[in-house]
């Protein structure tokens, strides 16, 4: 009995223990199922409703750009600037802005939008600003891109003029970088974009311009919409600092349109312009022109910086600047150009005169630019030790890079007899400009040296960084090599560079007016992998390098031009009229380049021995005009009995006398009269009705012609007249 209940006992434990086991069981099951229902309801059901509740909730610190610094030119115009534009949005939620100013104040908002930003018609405005409020949008888009005055005038509608907090009208400033010259000196003032690399001056001078950020607290809203949370946390941004250039506008318009105009005219492939003051290195205008598939040409690529290619003929005074000042060669020396073509071992060297030009100076053989006498010079004077020829070029500064703050510049390249491509012919084919790589911007470096009496001077492109319009940092001229060479040996350059110009390739460059020194280049260029000849055809780079005035010079400029390709290519017929019209244009504009201009028309006025004059100067012209001009001003004056309509005004001590011009004598007798000392105005119609084409340089009175009065008058001729 007693077993019998204890079994009895044991079985209802065991029930006891199992129910509550199934109990246990039971609740873990239910919850696992109200878990899975949770998460589909969560997932599934409300999954909207919490994705965007999340949002709403997420806060982030965001940073506020600044405001980047302007680029100007040397004269205060701006190359570059940013530009703010402003979205405009709109929080219809705010709890100031209640039904009743709502719905009294939406109609006259949305008529006042629609004509601010007329791509939407005030029902339309009206609308969707409705629609955005009952749906509870607290960042609603108006307007992505917005000018000052458009926001200006917003901030005055309805609504809107309650202010940003009770008003709810949001906006957020978005600079945009602009220049406001367009494709003038596009590649230099460059850009700097995120990930990106930076180019030009926009990115060497990019710690300068950008400034320093701030940040606010921003809130993600629907959409993944950032909308700015204002408040004591806010560091507002701190703009960049603005530069100075040492880019001359208005000489860059005319280089810019000098080179895209020869470039069109010979269908070239690209090229570049660039203009520099002795003294300084500054740069005054810097173009560089890349033709496009449609065939006009824009800024690309910065050539005069980065394209390092055979210079060709232009390398050529560099090669005798190391013979002369060796003291290998004068420049009385000669040489025998044979046929116009001499052979080193398995190569022939051409001159582009067959025939040659038989035995001519040192000075001839620049002039004239022969390849056989400058390889032949050059060979006979370091065949056996080419290291001091090499060493020579190097002590010069030719294997260096400027070191521009521009980034990109390309790598000089001066061979050395160890070198592995090293051969026979190097040494003569470096005499004219092969072999050896360089810049245009190198190039005229090199010849900026020459200029400036030997003195090689860094190429500056910026003049100073001004914060809020006082200057923070300046840039003085740097020197690269207080001499290249001797004082004698750049006087023997000189005087090559002028010969070019006078009796060599670069005649078509003469003026009267002005002297001009420099080189002529043509030299054919390699074609990636078909070399120096693809198709059938040469490849060609015209250039042409020099200074002015020669006299006394102020400015060098360098000019290329790569692949003309309507079978003109010479230096002097393609890349010398752009450096004629730029220097054309410089020598006309600066006055303080002329020569002194009572020197030039001594006849036209009385000097003290002081060199002042007692009486003011006075054009001469209509004997009626200077009558009447010199009576009102109470000028004495000494008429003579005249018989001529013109008349001359020489001041002296105390009276000025006017004298009788027969210009209409000169000219029934064919000859050109003498038209020194009259205005423009009368000039011209003198010389245009003797049947003769007027060119005016400068601006004033006139102070020397072309053609020398007296001289036989040609119906048609081109006179040119300088003016002061």
């Amino acid at each position: 009995m007693s077993k019998m209940k204890l079994s009895l006992g044991k079985m209802d434990v065991r029930k006891d223990i199992l129910w509550r086991v199934y109990l246990i069981y039971f609740i873990i099951c239910l919850m696992g199922l109200g878990i899975i229902y949770q998460t589909f309801q969560i997932q599934n059901i409300e999954g909207d409703k919490w994705r965007s509740l999340a949002e709403t909730t997420t806060t982030e610190i965001h940073k506020i750009k600044a405001v980047r610094g302007n680029i100007y030119a040397s004269g205060g115009s701006l190359l570059a600037t940013s530009i703010p534009n402003y979205e405009i949005r709109f929080d219809t939620q705010l709890p100031a802005l209640t039904d009743e100013i709502f719905n009294a104040n939406i109609d006259s908002l949305a008529f006042h939008l629609a004509i601010l930003f007329p791509f939407k018609t005030e029902s339309q405005y009206r609308k969707e600003l409705v629609k955005a409020r009952r749906n509870g949008n607290r960042y609603h888009l108006i307007q992505r891109s917005a000018n000052y005055n458009e926001l200006k005038a917003l901030k005055q509608f309805p609504i809107c003029r309650l202010g940003r907090y009770r008003g709810g009208f949001i906006y957020k400033q978005i600079n945009r970088r602009q220049k406001p010259f367009n494709q003038l000196a596009a590649r230099t003032i460059g850009f700097d974009r995120p990930d990106v690399r930076p180019v030009g001056l926009e990115g060497a001078y990019a710690q300068y311009l950008r400034g320093v950020d701030g940040h606010r607290l921003e809130q993600k809203i629907s959409g993944g919409v950032w909308k700015p949370i204002h408040d004591a946390l806010e560091v507002e941004p701190e703009d960049g600092s603005d530069i100075v250039t040492t880019i001359d506008v208005n000489i860059q318009d005319v280089a810019h349109n000098a080179l895209a105009y020869q470039l069109s005219k010979n269908d070239a492939d690209h090229g570049c312009v660039v203009l520099m003051e002795v003294e300084t290195g500054e740069i005054k205008a810097i173009a560089n022109l890349k033709r496009s598939n449609s065939g006009a040409y824009y800024e690309w690529y910065n050539y005069a910086v980065g394209e390092s290619t055979e210079p060709g003929s232009t390398f050529k005074l560099a090669a005798l600047i190391a013979a002369i000042e060796d003291g290998h060669l004068t420049l009385e020396d000669t040489v025998d150009t044979e046929d116009g073509s001499v052979q080193f071992y398995d190569q022939v060297m051409h001159d582009s005169r067959q025939g040659g030009y038989g035995v001519i100076t040192v000075r001839e053989a620049f002039e004239k630019s022969s390849n056989v006498a400058l390889s032949k010079l050059i060979y006979r004077c370091y065949k056996n030790n080419p290291q001091q020829f090499v060493d020579r070029l190097y002590k010069m500064g030719l294997n260096d890079p400027l070191g521009v703050d521009i980034a990109g510049e390309g790598e000089p390249m001066i061979k050395k007899p160890r070198d592995n491509d090293w051969s026979g012919i190097t040494l003569p084919w470096m005499a004219v400009g092969y072999e050896v790589m360089q810049t245009p911007l190198q190039i005229l470096t090199f010849y900026n040296a020459i200029a400036n009496d030997g003195r090689m001077v860094k190429p500056q492109f910026i003049k100073e960084i001004r914060r809020r319009g006082k200057v923070i940092k300046s840039f003085p001229t740097e020197v690269l090599n207080e001499s290249i060479c001797s004082r004698e040996t750049i006087d023997d350059a000189k005087t090559m560079l002028e010969g070019v110009i006078t009796d060599g390739t670069g005649r078509n460059l003469r003026n009267s007016t002005y002297r001009i020194a420099g080189k002529t280049g043509t030299a054919r260029i390699a074609n990636g992998k078909y070399g120096y000849k693809y198709e059938g055809q040469y490849s060609y780079q015209a250039s042409f390098c020099g200074y002015f005035p020669a006299e006394n010079p102020k400015y060098s400029c360098i000019v290329v031009v790569n692949a003309p390709s309507k079978n003109v290519y010479y230096g002097n017929q393609v890349a010398g009229p752009i450096f004629r019209d730029i220097a054309d244009k410089v020598y006309a504009s600066s006055i303080e380049i002329h020569e002194n201009l009572v020197d030039k028309n001594p006849e036209s006025w009385a000097r003290r021995e002081d060199g002042s004059s007692p009486m003011p100067y006075v054009t001469y012209g209509f004997q009626d005009d200077l009558e009447y001009i010199l009576s009102r001003l109470d000028i004495p004056a000494d008429y003579q009995d005249m018989e001529s309509t013109w008349a001359v005004a020489i001041p002296k001590d105390s009276i000025v006398s006017i004298e009788v011009r027969r210009l209409d004598e000169d000219i029934e007798k064919g000859k050109v009269p003498n038209v020194i000392g009259m205005t423009a105005q009368d000039a011209i119609f003198v010389l245009e009705n003797a049947g003769l084409r007027v060119r005016l340089v400068g601006g004033g009175m006139i102070v020397r012609q072309s053609i020398k009065a007296g001289s036989k008058i040609y119906s048609g001729s081109e006179i040119i007249l300088e003016l002061s």
